[in-house]
């Protein structure tokens, strides 16, 4: 990506900003402790960072070079959504212009938006959406069916549309094909690790983008010691010693 042409009045490169975009997913903070950080250690290799305030602009319009880093599909895999909460609920309304919804999340009310992630058959994230919290899952299918000839995808009965189900999209009630268990071990060490269940931006555009390079961080290190299987055939996933 370093190969790319810059625009003239660019600081940075391509790759610069994909490396500062997954670093901040990686850590998980705000962007002004992020900005502190980045500055205080490792300035030295990126001489050129720009101003605070448009460091992280070129995040949301160089995220499509995240497409690069999703994983290829396997003949199996496994979708679901998550909420992420922007707001508490009780300041819900106080903005003239909210970019997310009221909705339902592990059942409890939540004010922000839904990520929907695509798994294949090694938890490698293969593809993803983001909408409304108050969006049904229903409206996630077309990420369904963008690998209808490729992908038998395993999800549970809340993507079931009353007409029109992709017919690669396998319904699984509740206590069958525990191997949908995997997409929450996910959920989880995207939740407890990189602390992606809260987040405050306040544009879709950047919620987008933070999604995107959260899904390319965890893409990169679960495969930094590779993919090995155990006994069973069972791979283990785990970030937790890249906890920065």
């Amino acid at each position: 990506m370093r190969s790319l042409p810059k625009h003239p009045q660019a600081t940075l490169w391509p790759s610069e900003v994909v490396t500062l975009g997954v670093l901040h997913a990686l850590k998980g903070v705000g962007n002004r402790a992020f900005y502190r950080w980045l500055t205080r250690d490792y300035h030295p290799l990126f001489p050129h960072l720009p101003e605070r305030t448009r460091l992280f602009r070129p995040f949301k319009t160089h995220r499509q070079w995240t497409l690069l880093f999703l994983a290829p599909p396997t003949l199996l895999g496994i979708v679901d959504s998550d909420g992420i909460e922007l707001i508490h609920p009780i300041r819900e309304g106080r903005s003239p212009a909210p970019i997310g919804g009221k909705g339902l999340s592990n059942h409890r009310w939540i004010v922000g938006c839904k990520r929907c992630l695509l798994i294949n058959q090694w938890g490698e994230v293969v593809g993803w959406l983001g909408a409304s919290a108050h969006a049904h899952d229903t409206g996630f299918q077309p990420l369904i069916q963008g690998f209808e000839d490729r992908m038998i995808i395993l999800a549970d009965t809340g993507f079931h549309a009353h007409e029109g189900d992709p017919p690669n999209l396998k319904l699984c009630p509740r206590g069958v094909w525990n191997d949908r268990m995997r997409i929450e071990t996910v959920f989880s060490m995207l939740t407890l690790i990189r602390y992606f269940k809260k987040i405050g931006h306040r544009v879709m555009d950047y919620v987008l983008a933070r999604l995107a390079f959260t899904v390319t961080a965890f893409n990169l290190l679960i495969q930094w010691h590779g993919l090995n299987p155990g006994p069973e055939g069972f791979i283990p996933l785990s970030i937790a010693e890249f906890n920065l």
